[in-house]
């Protein structure tokens, strides 16, 4: 693992785990009692912070994730002043009030829900923590992460962004589960894990017995087990943390080779008592008939009963009961099985189910029956069609998890990716390593690095001239990605050069009528474009356009970009009407394939921008420009040059409107 890598992971306000605790008391940090029980209370909940104040204390809270949980040992005093401040934060989950006077402090602690105890002895503080963890009563206020698939909504936008996530998050997790690990993979965990807990004796133990004892037999009984690995592997599925996932590869596929032994053989119904938060529960009661992914491994009892414990109601979070019906006799379907504890299912990360219903109970209490779906399901495989090819393609086996996060705008973990694997490579492996490089170039281009992009396509290059035909396509693709750099650094020669080249084989190898070919005439359009040759532009343009409308769906990526292409040709011809018109479809089409915050819709808000000016349309040019600069100001540093130019383009409008 990389340096850089182990910092930001290891960074003092980066909590790698769900829970926290926080005490607040005017006396917390003096007398050896208080630092002893803080030694304590540190071998149950990792993270403790402690604050003697209210105002450092209720900002710390504040800017907390609403998806981290915090259980909070406050004084009675200080309480009083905390308590009605945070009680209706989502990320304060239970709250302890630690004092020497309970009859006085438990009359106002009785308003607040959320408030588990009163307690007056410190060493009956730490046992109540203790037995509520081993109890796992603090499970429920965990935050499920899924994402959902909208059949239909009314706000497009939304649903493009909730079924892009959801196709996004369960094409990555697939990818993990079928990229191969390496012998290296968990002692590199285990040196990281050592870090993290670097002074925390219990979990050291625990972990020593990991490194020890773990085999792939014994997996479910790790992740079920109060430890680093349930605790760690949870926030990292919620925050998507790539780097520990990747670690965690190796245990993920013995989880998943161990459900399919400890299967159920015949129907079952299981439920999961949850804590959603209000906007969680309308967007489910929104989405009937839909689809949930779960991106984390999901836990379920048998029993009804024990599934309901520990649900309240409070302001700001509803309880909810899962019932979930899963048939292991339909084929292709994430595995689920008994864990060995109790009564116990667990479903595999990414299982996917259709959410069949939802009412409220009279206690107030939301059943939400959802049934677990096979991958064969008609509306599954219409869904995943184009990036099951990607994940399936044995040849690009190791290459697809970056290809799937440079696809979801995670431009900086998808090159760490191609990196760490051109270091586990064979030296032989040229064409994984050849398409590492390829893959490091378009990021370096994304990021307006032109120079190390020019680099990493030549290194690229050089391997397909030694290693395959003179007329193979690859080569075509690395002779066009140098020809995008030289066009961006403005050697329109160079670049109309290489295109050509490229061209020349696309159109031996495919008979004149490809994809490929139409992408080529778009970016030699571009170059007539750039000499001001506008009308042999939008030839080149219409040509592609023609070509690519015969292989793909109306909606396809290509089309998005062709339309862009074509509406700055009528940009600068002066026909505004249709240089909006092609613009827009070229955004309904990006929108559908990337993330809202993908560069690329940026590029195309910064388009749309430009004809509204040119029309001195000044208000809508100015709000597209600020659509661009949030997209920008996400993805990118703000001495990067689209930040600087946008900034500058803003700039010009305001002085405009003013």
């Amino acid at each position: 693992m990389g340096a850089s890598v182990r910092k930001s992971l290891l960074a003092d306000d980066h909590n790698l785990e769900i829970f926290s605790l926080v005490w607040l008391d005017a006396s917390v940090n003096t007398g050896q009692e208080n630092i002893n029980v803080q030694q304590q209370l540190r071998t149950l909940i990792h993270q403790l912070k402690t604050f003697d104040n209210t105002r450092d204390c209720l900002e710390y809270i504040r800017h907390i994730s609403k998806n981290d949980r915090i259980i909070l040992i406050v004084s009675g005093r200080l309480g009083q002043e905390i308590v009605p401040r945070i009680h209706r934060l989502r990320q304060v989950s239970i709250i302890y009030v630690y004092c020497m006077d309970k009859e006085k402090n438990s009359k106002w602690a009785r308003k607040y829900s959320k408030i588990k105890n009163v307690i007056v002895n410190l060493d009956e503080l730490v046992v109540q923590i203790r037995s509520d963890r081993a109890k796992r009563n603090y499970e429920t206020y965990e935050p499920l992460p899924f994402n959902i698939y909208k059949k239909s909504v009314n706000d497009e936008k939304v649903a493009n962004d909730s079924n892009n996530q959801f196709i996004y998050s369960g094409s990555l997790i697939d990818c993990l589960l079928h990229m191969p690990s390496y012998t290296t993979d968990q002692s590199q965990l285990i040196s990281l894990c050592r870090d993290i807990y670097k002074g925390d004796a219990n979990e050291l133990l625990i972990l020593n017995e990991f490194e020890q004892t773990y085999t792939s037999n014994n997996a479910l009984w790790w992740y079920t087990r109060d430890s680093f690995v349930m605790r760690l592997l949870n926030k990292a599925f919620q925050e998507q943390t790539i780097d520990l996932l990747y670690l965690f590869r190796f245990f993920l596929h013995d989880v998943q080779d161990q459900l399919k032994r400890n299967r159920c053989v015949s129907p079952i119904r299981v439920y999961r008592g949850q804590f959603l938060s209000n906007d969680e529960l309308q967007t489910l009661n929104n989405s009937i008939g839909g689809l949930i992914s779960m991106n984390s491994f999901l836990l379920a009892h048998s029993n009804r009963q024990k599934a309901l414990k520990h649900l309240t109601e409070s302001d700001e979070l509803r309880g909810t009961l899962f019932e979930i019906d899963a048939d292991p006799r339909l084929g292709e379907i994430k595995p689920f099985g008994y864990t060995g504890q109790d009564d116990e299912i667990l479903f595999m990360v990414g299982s996917i189910f259709r959410i069949n219903d939802i009412h409220r109970q009279h206690d107030g209490l939301s059943i939400i029956r959802i049934t677990l779906c096979s991958d064969n399901d008609p509306q599954l495989k219409l869904i995943f069609k184009d990036l099951k090819f990607d994940t399936n393609d044995k040849k690009r086996k190791l290459l697809s998890f970056g290809d799937i996060l440079w696809r979801m705008g995670k431009l900086t973990e998808a090159e760490k990716y191609y990196q760490r694997l051109l270091t586990n490579l064979s030296g032989d492996d040229y064409y994984n390593i050849s398409e590492c490089y390829y893959a490091l170039g378009n990021i370096a281009m994304e990021k307006d690095n032109c120079n190390l992009s020019y680099e990493w396509h030549e290194k690229s290059l050089e391997i397909k001239k030694q290693t395959l035909e003179e007329f193979d396509p690859s080569i075509a693709d690395s002779y066009s990605s140098i020809a995008d750099i030289e066009r961006k650094k403005g050697n329109s020669s160079q670049a109309f050069e290489s295109y050509n080249k490229a061209l020349d084989i696309w159109i031996k190898a495919y008979d004149g009528d490809h994809p490929k070919i139409a992408m080529c005439l778009n970016n030699i359009g571009c170059i007539y474009g750039e000499e001001k040759n506008y009308i042999k532009t939008l030839e080149c343009h219409e040509k592609s356009l023609k070509i690519l409308k015969k292989h793909f769906p109306a909606d396809h990526l290509c089309l998005g970009q062709a339309y862009n292409n074509i509406g700055s040709v009528y940009r600068y011809l002066g026909n505004y009407e249709l240089a909006l018109e092609n613009y827009q479809l070229s955004l309904k089409i990006k929108t559908k394939t990337f993330s809202s915050k993908h560069p690329s819709i940026a590029s195309t808000f910064s388009n749309i921008a430009c004809v509204y000016e040119e029309m001195n349309e000044f208000q809508l040019a100015l709000a597209y420009y600020e659509k661009a600069a949030s997209i920008y100001r996400h993805n990118f540093p703000p001495t990067y040059p689209d930040n600087v130019r946008i900034i500058d383009d803003i700039k010009r409008i305001s002085s405009k409107l003013k």
